[in-house]
């Protein structure tokens, strides 16, 4: 088993009450292929590994990407899978999985979906809210000939998935972006984490990430 250079748990104690220090790591690329090599479920080759504790336990996230084919240099996926691992007595235990996938279309007009892949710029696993529990965001995307297609963006919270699925398109017609109804149910400062995270997107992706 390897060892984590992250704390697993750390309790503060300050006055009457607790408070939990919650710790995340990017995993190295060694520590990446170790991991890999113990979890035999792994579909796919890891792109990136979080390792991360909260009060609920020790985890391991991972984002798995399938590579199809080499096209003018560029390395193209055809699936990709994010999995969630508790640490559970020296194993590892699934806690949710997201998978996706090339849709597979021939659209010569809008254009046809030729990679997948994870932007780990705008992944992350972090405490927003500060309730001592991790809440996982994956963000990941499709482009065509012509440019980003399908983007989607899901917040993990307390075990539920919140998505946000949007299609890009120079033309309103053929633009989508559609939010989960019950994403207002999320703690504010997450939906305003979320918020601010869109709003990075469209600056330095130059996405629209709207509906019309």
């Amino acid at each position: 088993m390897r060892i984590y250079k992250f704390a697993v748990f750390v309790l503060l104690f300050l006055l009457s009450g607790q408070v939990f220090a919650q710790t995340t790591t990017i995993l190295s690329p060694k520590e990446t292929l170790e991991l890999q090599s113990e979890i035999p479920d792994i579909p796919f080759s890891i792109r990136r590994a979080y390792a991360y504790s909260d009060k609920r336990g020790s985890f391991d996230l991972v984002l798995c990407e399938k590579e199809s084919r080499i096209r003018e240099n560029d390395t193209l996926k055809s699936n990709l899978t994010a999995i969630c691992y508790l640490q559970d007595h020296g194993g590892y235990r699934e806690q949710w999985r997201i998978t996706d996938a090339l849709a597979g279309i021939q659209d010569q007009e809008y254009g046809t979906e030729y990679t997948i892949w994870f932007w780990t710029k705008y992944c992350s696993a972090t405490d927003i809210d500060g309730d001592g529990i991790v809440e996982p965001i994956i963000v990941y995307g499709t482009k065509t000939e012509y440019g980003y297609k399908r983007i989607k963006i899901i917040t993990l919270y307390k075990g539920h998935k919140y998505a946000i699925r949007a299609v890009e398109c120079d033309l309103d017609f053929c633009r989508t972006f559609v939010k989960d109804a019950k994403m207002k149910e999320l703690p504010l400062k997450i939906r305003q984490y979320i918020d601010q995270l869109l709003e990075q997107m469209r600056k330095e992706q130059d996405l629209i990430l709207h509906h019309h």
